[in-house]
């Protein structure tokens, strides 16, 4: 499939990726009671344009025709999939990432500034509740923070980057010479994208409650077993799990996304986590 949006059958393919991009055998009928509640109950296409389209999937091995019902191939799982994400943002990398390199980052100054207080004498007089007050009251600030930016500024980035696919797609589908499929294939257009504009506020929520939980949960592990464990488990044992966070689990999720080799990742986490945290100490050293 070229990724052009140039014809009727090609907006009508996207229709079907993305409602078969969960795997399931769904009934022909099925499928186009959905596309055309995507045109808010107007009849965009004829049953004979979806048998068209799908014939033509089948040919690129993009689906499987059993008659009555169809079903995605493992080459169209994977198309959908894309589509999902590039439409519908359904892949959760910023947020997780964000949520990872925050929350660890959070803990780790906390946990150092803890124990270079306990050491230099300044945090002698700190009660256990005065200290996790403050440890969860910060990350829950930083959590809080992070659900803000990813909810008002993902739809804001989101929307403009959907606008800008439909006009590319707008300008692709005008030059279509018959005037009849030209008019259906820009109204399916508006109408799916009508339709994403209300599924990129529900997934925006999602990933800024992804980003959030994930955030807090990095942060107030290593902070937790810090305070719980005797000297000297406590500050060995939480700073091997923000190290296991940040760079296991945040290195190996980073890598696998970006297809990037894990070393070159690795040493990419490491400089940033580094740099970030002594920047906090010195300026909360300061402040």
């Amino acid at each position: 499939m070229a990724f052009e949006i140039q014809e009727l059958p090609d907006v009508i393919r996207v229709i079907i990726l993305l409602n078969l991009s969960k795997g399931k055998v769904v009934p022909k009928v099925t499928l186009k009671r959905n596309i055309d509640k995507v045109c808010s109950s107007l009849t965009c296409i004829s049953i004979s344009e979806l048998n068209k389209t799908l014939a033509e999937m089948t040919s690129e091995k993009l689906i499987l025709d059993n008659g009555d019902t169809v079903q995605l191939t493992d080459q169209g799982l994977k198309l959908g999939k894309e589509w999902k994400s590039l439409l519908l943002k359904k892949e959760p990398i910023l947020e997780v990432v964000a949520g990872l390199v925050d929350g660890s980052i959070t803990g780790l100054v906390v946990i150092l500034s803890a124990f270079i207080s306990l050491l230099t004498g300044s945090g002698v007089f700190l009660s256990t509740k005065t200290v996790i007050f403050a440890a969860f009251l910060t990350l829950t600030a930083v959590a809080i923070t992070n659900f803000s930016s990813f909810f008002l500024g993902g739809i804001t980035e989101d929307l403009a980057d959907i606008m800008t696919l439909r006009t590319l797609m707008n300008y692709s589908l005008s030059d279509i010479p018959d005037k009849k499929e030209r008019d259906k294939s820009l109204l399916l257009v508006e109408k799916l994208f009508l339709v994403l504009g209300k599924e990129i506020h529900r997934s925006n929520l999602y990933a800024a409650i992804i980003c959030s939980i994930t955030t807090f949960l990095a942060g107030s592990i290593p902070i937790i077993v810090y305070l719980t464990l005797p000297t000297p488990l406590d500050i060995i044992s939480s700073l091997s799990i923000v190290a296991a966070i940040a760079g296991i689990f945040l290195v190996r999720y980073r890598s696998k996304k970006t297809r990037v080799h894990w070393k070159v990742t690795l040493a990419e986490t490491l400089a940033i986590v580094a740099i970030a945290t002594v920047a906090s100490l010195l300026l909360g050293g300061f402040a």
